[in-house]
């Protein structure tokens, strides 16, 4: 019966040393301001996911990326009175839903402007944004980690917040 505790105890131990080791926060390097998934997933340098733009540079779509330590290209700040997620590397530049909100839908790297679609609510309790006007949709980082050069990527894109793991949609959001 000791035997069977003593495994039981082990079992219990290793369970809860796995989970932490998969819900580890990233070593953040990048300079503010910055947004950036508060657990580092399957980030391989332990640099974590930033919302950037895609390929080197400018560019008009949006995707989750390593964070660069050098900042850049996945710098954004959240507007909290505007509701706008806006870069801090390209002037006037604002994320914006691609098409009208739903599951699936990617964003894209536009002027900012008044237009609907570039309105986010972020919940700092929940840490998760939502398009204003939506109550069961957040961004999100779904899918498989892809190489991105030295660093490495992932999709962006509006998902079920029910079913949707917290790892892949939890934000932080560093000013």
């Amino acid at each position: 019966m000791i035997r069977t505790s003593s495994i039981a105890a082990t079992a219990v131990l290793t369970l809860a040393t796995v989970h932490t080791a998969t819900a580890a926060p990233p070593d953040l390097k990048t300079p503010a301001p910055v947004i950036f998934l508060a657990d580092n997933l399957d980030e391989n340098q332990n640099l974590g996911f930033c919302i950037d733009t895609v390929g080197r540079g400018l560019s008009d779509r949006l995707h989750a990326h390593s964070c660069k330590p050098q900042g850049g290209d996945v710098q954004f700040l959240f507007l909290a009175d505007t509701g706008k997620i806006k870069s801090a590397t390209f002037e006037n530049l604002c994320a914006e839903l691609l098409a009208p909100a739903a599951a699936g839908v990617t964003l894209g790297l536009l002027p900012c402007s008044d237009n609907p679609m570039q309105a986010f609510a972020y919940d700092p309790g929940k840490q998760e944004f939502q398009p204003q006007g939506t109550s069961d949709l957040c961004l999100v980082s779904p899918g498989e980690t892809r190489s991105a050069g030295p660093f490495v990527s992932r999709d962006l894109a509006l998902a079920n917040c029910a079913s949707t793991p917290p790892a892949q949609k939890q934000w932080v959001i560093r000013e």
